[in-house]
């Protein structure tokens, strides 16, 4: 069955996040959905989701019934996108279409992969609980993301050291490969057989 929230597209959605003042980047959004698509927890609610995008003193106010759909109708949009990037086993992280020999853009990749696996992917999969009852290679598998997190922290700090960004970038893409291979591992043997289960509604 088709979704009814048709995603608006990376520009328009980004510009959707910039006028509530959501402190988190697209790139960010997109992992934490993925992660909370994934996530085995059976209580966690997409509005739980969005929600944690928010500090809490600055959750939105929608003032009306219509800004109120829409706003869901958006994310819900995006949350159907990623529902389908976990259920074809393509998830991807963001694409980088910078200069690969600037040292600094090169470092603002590397904070934004960190943020984008930590805060986004294994902060969705943990859906707000310090603990779930899953296998032990998966536990495994996300303690190996979160590693991965520290190590584009790590290169960003050599990065900003003056160390020459082509020989950085060759190890920022190996790192993207791993973490992409340990996403495809951990939804064909956690999340595909049982997707169908997985699916949320927004309320």
């Amino acid at each position: 069955m088709q979704s009814e929230n048709v995603y608006i597209g990376d520009d328009k959605f980004q510009r959707f996040l910039d006028h509530y003042n959501c402190p988190a980047p697209l790139g960010v959004v997109k992992l934490r959905f993925a992660g909370a698509v994934c996530s085995p927890n059976p209580n966690l609610r997409p509005t739980d989701v969005i929600a944690s995008l928010f500090a809490e003193n600055m959750q939105p106010r929608l003032t009306t019934k219509n800004e109120a759909e829409l706003f869901f109708k958006f994310f819900m949009g995006l949350w159907d996108e990623m529902f389908v990037e976990i259920k074809t086993n393509t998830l991807k992280l963001p694409e980088f279409s910078g200069n690969k020999s600037d040292t600094k853009e090169l470092a603002e990749l590397c904070h934004s992969r960190a943020d984008q696996i930590e805060f986004g992917f294994v902060e969705g999969f943990w859906g707000g609980c310090e603990t779930l009852s899953i296998p032990n290679y998966a536990a495994e598998l996300m303690a190996s993301l979160s590693d991965m997190a520290d190590v584009y922290g790590v290169l960003a700090k050599k990065l900003a050291q003056a160390e020459n960004p082509k020989d950085i970038y060759p190890v920022i893409l190996n790192t993207d490969q791993m973490v992409e291979k340990t996403f495809r591992f951990l939804i064909e043997h956690m999340v595909l057989p049982h997707i169908e289960q997985l699916q949320r509604s927004v309320n």
